[in-house]
């Protein structure tokens, strides 16, 4: 049995983002996948009280919010590091990690990326029209994190740090869809999407593995 128990939702986005720095770091994990219905059960939301995943058991220590988790096993397990010495750099990831959880998740992922792949997955047919309504505000998004980036192989230099983790899911989607590819166009945020894609890592969280290794 290994140290750290994970739960959530394999496809999840922020699931994949906790699990991706588990398998950079090389720790050893436990996953208990769940169903998209399971994440409100009495038996989750004793977990976390807002019904999210992902969450982490460290013996008898808990802890939710991906971002934390991150930043709990970059703590832990200081190689690799996670987190930019220097502090443009550290304030340039902390950056990209905001805007990935305030303009990212809700603009395309919640809308675009649910659209095109958790509503066909429950039996559904995308809403185009909320796809198109959602396409000017990812452009716009796709745009100011393509600003923010230099040209090193990472987000925030030559190390991967929390804001790739953070993010790479979240882009992985997008650069699937349609929308994605027209709105990426081959651009900085494509080429980055194409490098993180061939990290051991990003394999070894792919949702169809987890479902098949639990």
């Amino acid at each position: 049995m290994a140290e750290f128990t994970v739960y959530g939702v394999p496809g999840s986005p922020y699931l994949r983002g906790a699990l991706l720095g588990f398998e950079e770091k090389g720790i050893a994990y436990d996953l208990v996948p769940m169903g998209f219905g399971e994440v409100k059960t009495p038996e989750h939301l004793a977990r976390h009280p807002f019904g999210r995943i992902p969450v982490i058991d460290h013996g008898d220590f808990r802890l939710y919010e991906t971002q934390a988790i991150l930043r709990y096993l970059d703590d832990l397990f200081p190689s690799p590091a996670f987190v930019p010495r220097d502090a443009k750099a550290k304030a340039r990831m902390n950056q990209l990690i905001g805007i990935t959880d305030w303009y990212f998740f809700p603009k395309i992922t919640a809308t675009i990326s649910f659209q095109r792949f958790a509503v066909p997955m429950r039996g559904g047919t995308p809403d185009e029209a909320v796809i198109a309504a959602a396409k000017p505000e990812a452009m716009k998004c796709v745009k100011a994190i393509e600003v923010l980036m230099g040209d090193a192989p990472f987000l925030t230099g030559g190390e991967i740090s929390i804001a790739d983790l953070f993010l790479a899911p979240h882009a992985h989607y997008l650069a699937l869809t349609p929308e994605g590819k027209e709105i990426m166009r081959d651009g900085k945020l494509q080429r980055w999407v194409g490098r993180m894609r061939q990290r051991p890592s990003l394999a070894r969280t792919e949702a169809e593995k987890l479902r098949a290794a639990a």
